[in-house]
């Protein structure tokens, strides 16, 4: 199970940080990934890390932006995202990857367990 929290109503150039605390499954040795889905628009990765924390990746938008980090101890994926604009108006959805030892992967088929969503909306 996947419980996603810490999203909510900021003004654009805000800052939020998104918890996903997993239990039933060990990320210890699994890719991790935000997802996201705004108004009107396909679903898409905006971060992802590797099993072992060394390599990221970031959907070009939020560059510079968001960083994605993981507690192995703790079981836990966060999403630190800064300087929010509009845009980045979407339900978050933390994902766990399907395989041992992944790498950092944006492709939701890589993905087998997904949490419920938490909504980040962000006013102007």
């Amino acid at each position: 199970q996947l419980q996603a929290s810490g999203g909510g109503l900021v003004q654009a150039g805000g800052s939020l940080r998104l918890s996903c605390a997993v239990s039933g499954r060990n990320i210890g040795y699994r890719a991790v990934a935000w997802f996201r889905q705004g108004p009107g628009k396909d679903r898409e990765c905006a971060a992802t890390i590797s099993w072992s924390g060394r390599y990221t990746q970031y959907t070009d938008s939020v560059k510079g932006r968001f960083t994605i980090s993981r507690d192995n101890g703790r079981n836990t994926v966060f999403l630190q995202m800064n300087s929010l604009k509009p845009e980045d108006t979407a339900v978050y959805y933390c994902a766990i990857g399907a395989v041992r030892w992944g790498e950092s992967d944006t492709r939701e088929a890589q993905y087998d367990r997904w949490g419920q969503g938490t909504q980040v909306t962000v006013s102007s």
